[in-house]
Formats: C-alpha cells, structure tokens, sequence
C-alpha cells in the first residue's frame, strides 16, 4: 500500500475533461507573484544551470528549501512553477526553481541541451542547496521534471544528499515509450506542434552555434517526438535512437529502489499519459512512494478557483508535507 484512494478532487462542466484542464491555466491563470534573485551554477562538465531562488523572509535563510523542476519546454517562470514556490515560500521554505539546460533565456554552452533522463544536472542543484546549509531539501516537479526527480531517487539512492527529505510529484510521464505513442495521435497533435515549435528553435540556434556538429535537414518537416528524439535527443545524449532513450530514460524501472516519502499524482484524464505511466503495482510494493490519482485534472492542470489563486496542486502538495511532518 501506498496506493491512495482515488482524490476527491474533481474539475466540474468544461473543467471535467482533461485537455481543458491542460489548456486552462496556460492561457488564463493569473501569473502567481514570486520575488526571484537568479544565480548561476557551473556544472562539473564546464557548462551552467540558471536557478532562481525564492525566499520566505527577507532577513535570513530558511532551513529548508524546496528544489522545484519544470515540465518539457519549461522554466523557472511557468505559472505553475511560480504557484508552487510562492506557497512554500508562505509555508516558511525558501525554494529553488531551476532551468534545465537552454530554458533560463539563454542557450547553454554545450551542444548538449536536457532530457527526460538527465539526473546529473538535478544532483548539481541539489548538492549547491546542501552546500548553503539547508537542512531539509524537498523535490517538487510535474512531468518531465517529475521523471527526472523519481528516476534520480531511485537509480542510485546512496547518490541522493541524506538531506532530501521528500519528493512531491505531478503529471509524470514514467514510462516515455508509451508516453510518447500517446502523444503522437492525431487528438494531440496541437500539444506536438507546441512543443516542436520551441524545440526547432532551440536546434536552430544550437546550429549557429555548433555548425559541424548540429545538422538542419529535415528540421522543419518533423512531426513527432519520435523523429526528434532520433535525430537529434538520442544522438546528443549518447543513446542509439529514440526508443533507447524513452527506454532507459523512463522512472517506473526505478521506483522501488525509492527510500524517501514520494508523493506521485497523475490525472486519470490526462491527455499525455499512457496505462503505463499509472504505477500502481511499484506503489502498492514500495514502503515509500504514495501514488494518487485524480478523476480530472488533466496534464499539470488540478485548476480551482479562489480569491488566493491558488491551485489544488499546491494544495495536495502541502498536504503531503503535513503529513510527513515536514
């Protein structure tokens, strides 16, 4: 058991199907207020992360913060990575949104950009927080970042600080291959073609760059994250295609080797998640993740309305944090 019964939240009249609930707070949530002061870390193989730190008090350093990962084309001023931070900010925890390589405004140094995959990159972030005295860090993320942060809990728990002292997670793809055959009917082709807008950006500013190393044929004609990934994910990341990468990138092989509390909440409705992506078999096993599903809420959605604009996200987040008593 840490199968949880089935939320009792629900999205009711048009919030009630998944890909408005998707959709909704991108176009029309309120921007939550978070006061960010950026800093920059230099990753061990000479390239940077861009992290943007929040504080609950002005005057001095919490002893506890939250490292909170985004989502696939993300950063660090998503509504719903702000709306996480300003809530734990008002819990009294000081937060670290980071940007995955390429996603702070700047391109990164390497040729390399990020992946599902990549855990190196949460660790360097994880082991800065520690080395500013944190006492307790907690993992918070949605989707890919959500992947990332159960994956690297559980691939090599003796890797993980003994300061993390949680994990709370949303709309997790953790199985890629089937995430990404979901992702590919037609029914979703306007998130592929958001996606993929960004993504050709991003190569073809990686080729003004790396010339020689990062070729443009065919970039425009690609429809899928299937034909992305193999030609330029999988080849960059050092992984022979696409279906090598989705395979040893995805977190449910990695599940129960997770040590600390993990809270896991995937909308039954979402329009990005395969069967796969619903781990209930690793949960019920596992003494340590908690896995929730909701009857709504779509893909990082669980939209409600109230005068603090605050989300049921963020709410379930806190939550789980009381009661972990952390």
């Amino acid at each position: 058991m840490p199968v949880l019964p089935v939320s009792s939240y629900k999205g009711s009249g048009p919030l009630a199907n998944g890909h408005v609930q998707t959709m909704f707070p991108v176009l029309f949530r309120p921007m939550p207020v978070v006061e960010y002061h950026r800093q920059r870390l230099e990753t061990p193989d000479g390239d940077f992360l861009d992290v943007d730190f929040s504080s609950a008090a002005a005057a001095a350093q919490s002893e506890s913060i939250a490292v909170i990962s985004h989502g696939l084309e993300g950063h660090s001023r998503r509504r719903y990575v702000q709306g996480m931070a300003r809530v734990l900010n008002a819990r009294g925890w000081d937060a670290a949104a980071w940007n995955f390589r390429g996603c702070s405004g700047q391109p990164n140094r390497l040729p390399r950009m990020y992946h599902s995959g990549d855990t190196q990159d949460l660790h360097t972030v994880v082991t800065a927080c520690a080395q500013k005295g944190y006492r307790r860090i907690l993992l918070v993320g949605v989707s890919m970042g959500g992947n990332q942060i159960l994956k690297y809990l559980g691939e090599d728990p003796d890797r993980v600080d003994s300061r993390v002292c949680g994990a709370v997670v949303f709309s997790v793809p953790c199985d890629l291959v089937g995430a990404a055959q979901v992702l590919g009917r037609p029914q979703n082709s306007v998130y592929m073609r958001y996606f993929l807008r960004t993504l050709r950006q991003k190569i073809k500013a990686k080729h003004a760059m790396y010339p020689d190393t990062i070729q443009m044929d065919g970039l425009d004609s690609i429809r899928t994250f299937a034909e992305f990934d193999d030609r330029y994910t999988a080849p960059l990341h050092g992984f022979s295609g696409a279906l090598d990468y989705w395979t040893k990138s995805s977190c449910r092989q990695f599940l129960s080797s997770v040590r600390v509390p993990a809270l896991l909440v995937n909308a039954l409705n979402d329009p990005f998640l395969s069967a796969s992506c619903y781990p209930y078999r690793e949960a019920r096993q596992s003494g340590s993740l908690f896995f929730e599903t909701t009857v709504t809420g779509g893909h990082v959605g669980f939209v409600q309305f109230n005068r603090q604009n605050i989300y049921w996200s963020e709410e379930r987040l806190l939550s789980f944090m009381d009661e972990q008593g952390l």
